[in-house]
């Protein structure tokens, strides 16, 4: 599957820090729940498998104890009810309520909290841009693990280990996408990904304030823009 494509040099990206300010004032001016976000960010991330792998494929999940966690989650719940045969890597317990609940639905479908030595793809849903460095070790090691597997990598949002604090042991993600709009910290490293931006409802307004070009942007198009 083709996903349209836009220039990144026509594109205003964002700190991390003007990002977090950009999706606040979206959930609280628009009332757009953190659930509906994160439904909307793990069906792009299922799709975005879905383009790279068929069902019957092996994908493993890295599920962290927040709203990335949560999205992940939600892809490996889609992703399983398509065909595909999913499992969970769960490093840390779930922070709060709205993750458990994404657990709770996920286990339901069938995916099961094991791993193997092989798969076809991997997904890093640990942190988003929310990760602080130091990693914890059996974060650190869990990373280590996947990146020597011979799979697909694909990240949401923020690749684990990627940090405007700077890098540590860090997921080799092959593909990224990151959420709503494109981060600054992603155009430093995008020539070792490729890089697609995931549209989860957030209105044109905000980007308008945000001063993003969202007819440039396109989700009129598909709810995945490919960066090149």
């Amino acid at each position: 599957m083709a996903f349209p494509e836009v220039e990144a040099n026509k594109i205003r990206t964002l700190s991390l820090d003007a990002f977090k300010e950009m999706d606040y004032y979206a959930v609280n001016n628009y009332h757009l729940p953190v659930e509906l976000m994160m439904e909307s960010a793990g069906t792009q991330l299922a799709r975005l498998t879905a383009s790279v792998a068929k069902p019957g494929s092996k994908v493993l999940v890295a599920a962290g104890h927040g709203n990335n966690g949560g999205g992940g989650l939600v892809a490996a719940r889609r992703l399983e009810a398509w065909g595909y045969k999913v499992h969970l890597q769960l490093p840390m317990r779930p922070a709060h309520d709205l993750v458990n609940d994404q657990l709770s639905r996920t286990i339901s479908y069938g995916v099961e909290k094991v791993m193997e030595e092989a798969y076809d793809v991997i997904l890093d849903c640990l942190f988003g841009f929310s990760q602080r460095l130091p990693l914890p070790d059996k974060v650190s090691e869990l990373i280590s693990t996947m990146n020597n597997i011979e799979a697909i990598r694909i990240s949401l949002d923020i690749p684990t280990g990627i940090s405007e604090e700077g890098n540590s042991v860090r997921f080799k993600a092959d593909k990224v996408l990151t959420i709503a709009a494109p981060k600054t910290i992603l155009l430093n490293h995008i020539d070792e990904y490729d890089l697609y931006i995931a549209d989860v409802g957030i209105p044109i307004e905000v980007y308008l304030r945000n001063k993003i070009d969202y007819n440039t942007l396109g989700f009129y198009r598909d709810q995945i823009i490919k960066l090149v």
